[in-house]
């Protein structure tokens, strides 16, 4: 009889089956009928099942070589029931499948003997409930699919066929899904995590002893447990494969293939979703050889669920890989346990730990999601590779315990840390989200290598502790940080955002490279502190609450790194800063900058510095103009004995404005040099001291001042200047023809005409010229000789028109015949 929709959460299991369309994942709606809890044969093999209670004995099959087959119309196990496969002890696969159209209700024990792998296939669902558990020798697939394939070119389908169906002793090769596989979901409580050190969360790896209680569905050691349907769901079901393989994948349509003990699905035309919540767990941890595998549409790990490989052994372990081809997503944290949400690989042992893969369209880690790798022994934590075609977000912190969302490697003891890569289109990181490769042991830091093809954008801190949202590679130990490279169009810090590789300890910091095609802009402080955003390669001394916490020495002893920044605009504004520091007793590193144009602007401030040791050198190649505003700063600077930096700027134009400044100073030891090579300089003079003006300095307190250097490759005032003949030009070629030469005229050169005599000098008259010959001379009424005079006809404007006899417009000028003379030189006497 049909019964209305109702919630699956809210159903007796007990002695009902269900066949049911799970419409959405989480608070999963269904339409069901009802039957008994029954595991029948459906009379198509030699199937044979003898029930006890709840209890069902699976016996005969029929048998091909090693493989056995089973067909069954209804296969449900009801609580405290189960299901045993009888099997020989040499069969090595049993291969079962449900073909009455009611989905699998599990709910107690599926048992079969030796070490047989067991297949379950009902493409009408299967539900695995909170007291399910396995208890097989072999993997266990449990599947969705229509049929499954093999390498012979057989098929073992749930669609009714006539006459006997054609079994195989050939090895299975894939699954064959429809058009609408139905989902499969595991009901439980969620997982008993804890952490070793849960008074420090954000520190402590999971205790090995937590995770081997509470589990639902459990393999054999180094054996798969598989979920191949649908929609997958584990609201928090709990899976474990110890030192073995965990497979989840959610298929909309095609064919999922094995290939040597993997699950291959280049062939699946679209996917569905997985979803973990309610503390859920996929677990592989062990001894080595663990690994996990999830490929879907959408991946979500929720509530505090993990997907976890904890190495214990000499081993490899083999990764965790996600493919999603829409989104993954980790968001939230269990409060009682204080796990976040986690995609998580640990190694406690000698053993290495394979990588973590994510390969997706957008990824989203929320209010303390994690992807997370930690070492806490003397193998190599995992690294991690991060593919997302186009957005990748870390957004928030939880305010269950002070940790943000993070991407991260780290090391705790003489084991390395793993690198961190990412590539992507967009990253966004807010309140405290990270990119992180740590050190706080011996071993090294891992690097980091950030790409995105359109920008990176780093906003904001946790608050509270002012965790900024960063990409960095630091050491809080004897290891040595790691390198950190950016590449991307465009690149924004702000409200405290950074980029760094820093060590706070006795390891040395790491080399920092960014790449940004078009621009940079690092502006403001973190609200409320002094802390700016920033991009440093640094040794920094830390406040005595954060360096109790962790154990750090007073001062560092490590070296500081390099900087090198690429870029077509650098934008530093609002008391933001760009370094390379050494607080400690080590040297800083070298700073260099090639970009299209420098704006500093409101504090903004690029300095290479050392406390003791020596200052870092600053190179800066600027293809257009270095600008600076407001109490902006260029320096390298040494306290203690080390020396100052040398200060190399080379740019066609260098402006300072507003108390602006370029040094290179020192305490005790000598002043750098500054070296400027430039077209012109405006706003900034030499002065041996700073001053409120705009300065250059290099100077020492106690040492040698420094030298400054200015290189004017400006215009040569000589250059591209036209030499004049040493004559006057011949004058009697500037005489009119009209007028004869005589002795009475002459042409004479008066001087400069005001003309400078260089560029620094006022325009100013030379001498004054006037005439003080006698003018009577040319009044005088010798012989004169008469000349032809010759005409001289200025056109005149039109005033009128008019129509002539012809008919055509003409334009007629007032005649000026009355006004103008005739020039002659007949008043000219001849000497």
């Amino acid at each position: 009889m049909q019964k209305p929709s109702i919630l699956l959460g809210l159903l007796n299991g007990v002695g009902i089956l269900r066949n049911c369309l799970l419409l959405s994942l989480g608070m999963i709606l269904i339409s069901c009928d009802y039957a008994k809890a029954d595991v029948i044969p459906d009379g198509t093999l030699n199937t044979t099942v003898t029930q006890n209670g709840s209890n069902f004995t699976i016996t005969d099959g029929t048998r091909v070589g090693n493989n056995l087959f089973h067909s069954f119309s209804q296969f449900s196990v009801s609580s405290n029931g189960s299901a045993v496969f009888n099997n020989t002890t040499d069969i090595q696969n049993i291969f079962s499948r449900v073909t009455g159209g009611n989905i699998s209700s599990i709910d107690g024990l599926i048992q079969a003997n030796g070490s047989a792998n067991l297949f379950l296939l009902n493409p009408a669902g299967i539900l695995f409930r909170a007291n399910a558990k396995l208890d097989i020798g072999g993997s266990f697939v449990g599947s969705t699919a229509n049929s499954i394939k093999f390498v012979d070119g057989a098929e073992f389908g749930v669609t009714p066929t006539s006459g006997v169906p054609l079994l195989t002793l050939a090895v299975p090769i894939g699954l064959q899904f429809g058009t609408n596989p139905k989902p499969i979901q595991v009901e439980g409580t969620g997982h008993n995590l804890k952490l070793l050190n849960p008074a420090n969360p954000g520190n402590s790896p999971i205790n090995p002893q937590s995770h081997v209680t509470g589990i639902q569905l459990e393999v054999k050691p180094g054996k798969t447990l598989a979920l191949i349907g649908g929609d997958i769901s584990l609201v928090g079901g709990t899976l474990k494969a110890t030192d073995g393989r965990i497979e989840l994948g959610s298929v909309g349509a095609g064919i999922v293939s094995f290939e040597g003990g993997k699950f291959n699905y280049d062939n699946v035309q679209s996917f569905r979703d997985i979803r973990f919540s309610q503390k859920a767990l996929a677990d592989a941890s062990g001894f080595g050889g663990g690994a996990i595998q999830m490929q879907g549409a959408r991946v979500s790990l929720i509530d505090g669920s993990v997907a976890l490989i904890q190495n214990l052994g000499s081993q490899s372990s083999g990764g965790i890989n996600i493919r999603a081809s829409e989104l993954f997503e980790a968001i939230g944290v269990d409060a009682n346990s204080l796990i976040p949400s986690d995609l998580r690989n640990e190694t406690l042992a000698t053993g290495n730990n394979e990588e973590i893969a994510v390969t997706t369209r957008q990824l989203v880690l929320e209010q303390g999601g994690r992807i997370s790798s930690y070492t806490y022994g003397s193998g190599k934590s995992s690294n991690i590779t991060l593919k997302v075609d186009d957005s990748l977000q870390l957004i928030g912190f939880t305010s269950i315990y002070p940790n943000p969302s993070t991407i991260s490697t780290g090391t705790y003891s003489v084991g390395s840390a793993g690198d961190i890569n990412i590539s992507t289109r967009q990253l966004t990181a807010v309140n405290g989200g990270a990119i992180s490769a740590v050190s706080l042991g011996r071993g090294a830091a891992g690097n980091v290598a950030v790409k995105a093809t359109e920008f990176i954008e780093l906003d904001g801190f946790m608050p509270g502790l002012f965790i900024p949202s960063s990409i960095s590679s630091p050491t809080l130990s004897a290891g040595n940080a790691g390198n950190v490279q950016v590449d991307t169009a465009r690149l924004i810090l702000s409200n405290g955002g950074r980029v760094d590789s820093s060590t706070v300890a006795s390891g040395n910091g790491g080399n920092l490279v960014i790449n940004a095609t078009e621009s940079i802009e690092v502006r403001d402080t973190v609200p409320g502190s002094r802390n700016p955003s920033l991009i440093s390669s640094s040794a920094n001394i830390v406040d005595d609450s954060f360096r109790q916490q962790f154990g750090l020495p007073s001062s560092p002893t490590g070296d500081s790194g390099s900087l090198t920044i690429n870029t077509g605009k650098l934008t530093v504004s609002d008391g933001a800063l760009i370094n390379v520091q050494n607080e400690g007793s080590g040297d800083a590193g070298s700073l260099r900058i090639n970009a299209g144009s420098i704006f500093l602007n409101n504090r903004g401030r690029i300095t290479a510095s050392a406390k003791s040791g020596e200052g870092g050198n600053l190179n800066l190649q600027v293809q257009n103009t270095v600008l600076m505003r407001r109490g902006s700063l260029i320096s390298t600077e040494a306290g203690g004995t080390g020396n100052g930096g040398n200060l190399t700027i080379n740019a066609p134009f260098i402006i300072g404005l507003e108390n602006s400044d370029i040094i290179a100073n020192a305490f005790q030891g000598n002043g750098g040099k500054i070296q400027l090579t430039t077209k012109g300089i405006f706003g900034l003079e030499y002065r041996p001291q700073l001053t409120p003006e705009n300065d250059i300095t290099a100077s020492s307190q106690f040492g040698v001042s420094g030298e400054v250097q200015i290189n004017n490759i400006g215009l040569d005032p000589n250059s591209g200047l036209v030499e004049l003949p040493a004559n006057v030009t011949d004058p009697s070629q500037q005489i009119s023809t009209g007028c004869a030469n005589s002795q009475a005229s002459s042409f004479v050169g008066t001087g400069r005409g005001g003309v400078p005599q260089n560029p620094n000098q006022q325009v100013g008259s030379d001498r004054t010229w006037s005439d003080t010959r006698d003018i009577s001379a040319f009044r005088k009424t010798g012989n004169l000789t008469t000349q032809t005079p010759i005409s001289s006809e200025i056109p005149m404007q039109a005033t009128y028109w008019h129509r002539n006899a012809q008919g055509k417009i003409e334009l007629v000028a007032a005649s000026s015949s009355k006004n103008v003379q005739t020039l002659t030189c007949t008043g000219v006497p001849k000497s």
